[in-house]
């Protein structure tokens, strides 16, 4: 999960810096397909069965629908916010997940984590804040991709547990790589830009490439971590992303979070650590003394 949170926001950078030349189709196609390159061939070799029928293809199928969703937005949030405001910004996934599961399965939620998830919230809305005055609309796409996250982290903890990562991440890539060709196929003479197809010079070949590689290696890891570890202990790592975010933001585009950002994201990761602990707590008082 460490790993993850170092690798996801820096393949994010360099989809910041694509982002003005390379329609983003064709971005979230390169990406896909480098995915399937590297891991389709691992996971023949090791010859485990690929998630290839019943309910754990159509499960996967949701999930690489999700994925596609996901990145497509924070790509497309990055064209327009500093990588660390759009990073805080998804992280109301968590209050997102907690207060679905509180208000929609009926779990069970107290008030210190309902303050908690309040917090975060107006944490949240300071980083948009000065954002959304200066780029609009866009300022809100890291909610959408908070949204699909919190649904692609659920059905990925459902289909990590019985697909082996490497598989699962190649047959993920092979069916996002297809569905986004055929997109671009249909679309390759459209006026909308992000649905052109277009050729990328050397260099913008190169960060592709490391995009591609960054992303597959992150979300394996992000995988594998899920598959070997139980949530409650992966959660707090999660919030090191945006530190990270921060640090990347400002090596490469010298952006960092103005004041109000920068208190709104201090919220935001206190606020989430805060749940985590009371979660953690809870279910400590369930498990029985032996």
């Amino acid at each position: 999960m460490l790993g993850f949170c170092f690798l996801a926001p820096l393949g994010d950078g360099i989809a910041k810096i694509l982002g003005d030349t390379i329609p983003l189709a064709l971005l979230l196609l390169v990406r896909f397909a480098i995915q399937t390159g590297l891991l389709l061939p691992l996971a023949l070799i090791s010859g485990k069965p690929l998630p290839l029928s019943g309910r754990l293809l159509q499960l996967t199928f949701l999930r690489t629908l999700l994925q596609i969703l996901g990145i497509g937005a924070m790509f497309l949030s990055l064209r327009y916010l500093p990588l660390a405001d759009a990073i805080a910004i998804a992280f109301i996934m968590p209050f997102l997940m907690l207060l679905l599961g509180r208000f929609v399965l009926g779990e069970q939620v107290g008030p210190h984590r309902i303050a908690a998830c309040l917090i975060g919230f107006i944490g949240t809305l300071l980083v948009i804040q000065p954002n959304y005055d200066a780029v609009g609309a866009p300022a809100l796409l890291p909610l959408l991709v908070a949204v699909v996250f919190a649904l692609y982290m659920l059905v990925t903890r459902g289909v990590a547990k019985i697909a082996d990562p490497i598989g699962l991440q190649a047959v993920s890539g092979a069916m996002a790589a297809i569905l986004l060709a055929i997109a671009l196929l249909f679309t390759r003479d459209s006026e909308i830009a992000t649905l052109q197809l277009s050729f990328p010079n050397a260099r913008e070949t190169l960060l592709l490439l490391g995009l591609g590689i960054l992303g597959t290696l992150a979300h394996l890891l992000m995988t594998w971590s899920l598959r070997l570890a139980p949530a409650a202990t992966l959660a707090p790592m999660q919030y090191l992303e945006i530190p990270f975010a921060t640090l990347i933001g400002w090596a490469i585009f010298h952006d960092l979070p103005d004041g109000t950002a920068a208190f709104g994201i201090a919220l935001t990761i206190a606020a989430g650590l805060y749940v985590i602990h009371r979660e953690q707590a809870a279910a400590r008082e369930m498990v029985p003394e032996t």
